[in-house]
């Protein structure tokens, strides 16, 4: 049979960890529905942003109260320096860069790049923590990627050939999104340079994944110096700050008073289901399996948004995206094992 990758947690301790992740990738994997209701208003991704951690901040405030009287604060003052970056870098600036690249690339081909994020939490734990990534890390890696590609390559679009070929070369060379793709509108025939809007875009969301990846590995040094509570609850209310100085520089107060109250409700399931309780429940997945871990038993989210967008949005799954999800699960579920 097999057994948890760690050797140095208990089997009980690693599968409570794996079982927050995962409900964490479930939830934030709603995300992109709700939004996708919340934008058939006359509302932009900074309003939207704003009521979403407006509505997540009382929850974070309740949280650190109902704590007030765990274990004392170890951090020091590069600690605290550390959790300023977390919140302003790993939440608030995940987020607007991920919805300014939005403006240039299509949602599919920004989800493909932004579910980049476990591969790049494990090459920084690597590059910063000095952890070693194992033959098997890599190959898990491999399989769930190619999933990945699978699961866009048979995207439905009306330019099918194009966005396909476009899709799968810029997953591909995701680290270089100046190289040159091959597309016509019904064969590969020529030879085009990727446009600036995409070059762009695409730049963007992969800043967004690097900020995240980078967010989740710092969580993993910060988490034991001021518990996972404080740590989470501290690291929302500064990306929430951010998101109110970006709403009160770009809108006026008055527009709130015009908003739909569909677009509270929605706002304020964005804010809970969405934001609080996912977050809330990845910190103590990394508390107890660690970023790597936690990163890649994420990438079960891609699977997760699939099945919702079909359910949900009536939106047309292929044979691709069906052989994809399943190539996905199997890395994750290949990184999570190994032979005794």
């Amino acid at each position: 049979m097999s057994a948890p990758i760690s050797a140095h947690i208990s089997p009980k301790t690693y599968w409570m960890g794996a079982a927050c992740v995962a409900l964490s990738a479930l939830l934030f994997s709603t995300k992109s529905v709700f939004v996708k209701m919340a934008y058939q208003y006359p509302i932009d991704s900074t309003i939207l942003l704003a009521l979403r951690m407006a509505f997540a901040l009382p929850f974070f405030v309740l949280m650190l109260w109902f704590n007030r009287s765990t274990t004392p604060i170890k951090a020091n003052r590069q600690h605290y320096i550390g959790l300023v970056i977390a919140g302003v870098v790993g939440y608030y600036g995940a987020s607007i860069f991920d919805f300014w690249g939005m403006e240039y690339i299509s949602a599919s081909l920004e989800r493909l790049i932004l579910f980049m994020y476990p591969t790049l939490t494990v090459i920084l734990s690597a590059l910063f923590l000095r952890q070693k990534i194992q033959p098997s890390t890599w190959l898990a890696i491999i399989i769930s990627y190619t999933g990945m590609a699978f699961v866009f390559l048979g995207h439905p679009h009306e330019e099918s050939t194009l966005f396909r070929t476009n899709a799968v070369i810029a997953y591909l060379l995701t680290l270089q999104p100046f190289a040159t793709v091959l597309c016509s509108q019904n064969a590969l025939i020529a030879v085009q340079c990727v446009s600036p809007e995409l070059v762009l875009g695409s730049s963007l969301v992969f800043a967004g994944a690097l900020a995240y990846a980078g967010y989740l590995v710092g969580s993993g040094v910060l988490i034991p110096q001021f518990g996972a509570v404080r740590f989470t609850a501290f690291a929302l209310m500064i990306a929430t700050v951010c998101c109110f100085i970006q709403y009160l520089v770009s809108h006026p107060l008055s527009l709130l008073s015009q908003l739909p109250r569909e677009v509270w409700l929605l706002s304020a399931v964005l804010g809970f289901f969405c934001t609080f309780l996912p977050a809330t429940l990845l910190t103590q997945g990394i508390k107890r399996i660690g970023a790597s871990q936690a990163a890649l038993i994420s990438g079960i989210s891609p699977v997760i948004t699939l099945a919702l967008g079909a359910w949900l949005l009536n939106e047309q799954l292929t044979l691709w995206q069906f052989l994809g999800a399943g190539l996905i699960l199997m890395g994750v579920i290949f990184i999570s094992y190994k032979p005794q």
